[in-house]
């Protein structure tokens, strides 16, 4: 046990000095490999301004510095755990609108709906066979999320890492915006790459972290903590189309400390930088001048500040997509556009890989 723990430290260091040193790096074994950029969000619930700040303003500014860029809305990854229908068929339109809204360009990205490429559960299929399940139960979203539930957990949560690793390799994505506490799902893409090349050729470019300005926002109510839309506490999460009533009243019960002087202190000082790094975020100001904005304001004040501040960032946001959402014909359109490019680049991936394992 003391020496797979050694590995695995060894694995994230190596990872994380490779997000650091090297981002634009991605080994391929194809010489005119395109280079790609892939990423993917879970319909379940609003956008949060976690999820804005931390992935989708970095989607936005990738789409006008990339050309092949794909975004799936990964409906297959959220039905593990149970789902109503009804409400995830909406969800799904709902976070189409959401992202088209906060900047996600179909002319400039292919946005697309993951559930609706074929290619993705069958290319999982056949890394599921190359993946070993202790790995699978060393992963911390299964322990993290089974401890939960109290329960032992579905096969599809399980394998979903699985699926996610298909995700990126039926594309041949080069690179994937990823934070450090995503290390161990690329490790398992880069291995499951490797791992295919090594059995059957040189195929599948192995995909690169991709080092963005991606932001961990904290709970309001733990900083320890993610900001997470599955949080039970109402109060601990903003989301982007909460009325700006409800974001005051959220930053005022947002946790601080008290001490009533505005300073940057992650480590003694969590929730107060916790305010101060979405302030920052939210206003594109650096941390230094915005604590020295802040010089005289006491946290109480200055969480009302901060609030104020992410209502002006998110109002054309919720406007717009108050708009979309009454557009539900124009939604579907986008999806099935999208979903026809993303198919266009999945079928012909799908078929050499099943001439590769052998299929007739």
């Amino acid at each position: 046990m003391a020496l797979y723990s050694m590995r695995k430290a060894h694995r994230c260091w190596r990872f994380i000095r490779a997000l650091h040193k090297a981002p634009d790096a991605a080994p391929a074994p194809q010489k005119d490999a395109v280079k790609r950029i892939f990423s993917g969000i879970q319909p379940t619930g609003i956008p949060h301004l976690g999820n804005y700040l931390g992935a989708i303003e970095s989607w936005v500014r990738l789409q006008d510095e990339h050309d092949s860029v794909l975004y799936s809305i990964a409906d297959l990854h959220s039905v593990t755990v149970p789902q109503d229908p009804a409400v995830l068929r909406q969800s799904i339109l709902d976070m189409t609108a959401a992202l088209l809204a906060c900047g996600i360009n179909p002319e400039k990205s292919i946005l697309f709906q993951q559930s609706q490429v074929s290619g993705q559960t069958e290319r999982s299929y056949v890394c599921s066979c190359v993946s070993r399940v202790p790995r699978m139960h060393y992963l911390n979203k299964w322990k993290a999320k089974t401890a939960k539930q109290k329960h032992d957990g579905t096969v599809g949560l399980l394998t979903y890492p699985v699926l996610q690793a298909a995700d990126v390799l039926l594309y041949k994505s080069t690179h994937v915006p990823v934070g450090e506490d995503q290390a161990q799902h690329l490790e398992l893409v880069q291995d499951l790459a490797r791992g295919f090349n090594k059995k059957y050729g040189a195929f599948f470019p192995l995909p690169a972290p991709l080092l963005t300005s991606m932001k961990k926002v904290k709970s309001l109510r733990d900083p320890s903590a993610k900001m997470s839309k599955s949080d039970p506490d109402k109060l601990a999460t903003v989301r982007i189309t909460d009325s700006p009533e409800e974001i005051v009243q959220k930053f005022r019960k947002a946790v601080t400390d008290f001490t009533s002087e505005v300073t940057y202190e992650p480590a003694s000082r969590a929730g107060v930088a916790n305010m101060v790094a979405i302030h920052s975020a939210v206003t594109g100001l650096p941390v230094a001048e915005v604590v020295r904005r802040s010089a005289g304001i006491d946290t109480a004040r200055y969480k009302l500040v901060v609030a104020d501040a992410v209502i002006e960032k998110f109002a054309p946001i919720k406007s717009e997509i108050e708009k979309l959402k009454l557009d539900r014909e124009h939604l579907e359109k986008v999806l099935q556009v999208g979903s026809a490019k993303a198919k266009d680049i999945a079928y012909p991936v799908c078929q050499e890989v099943k001439k590769l394992v052998g299929f007739l």
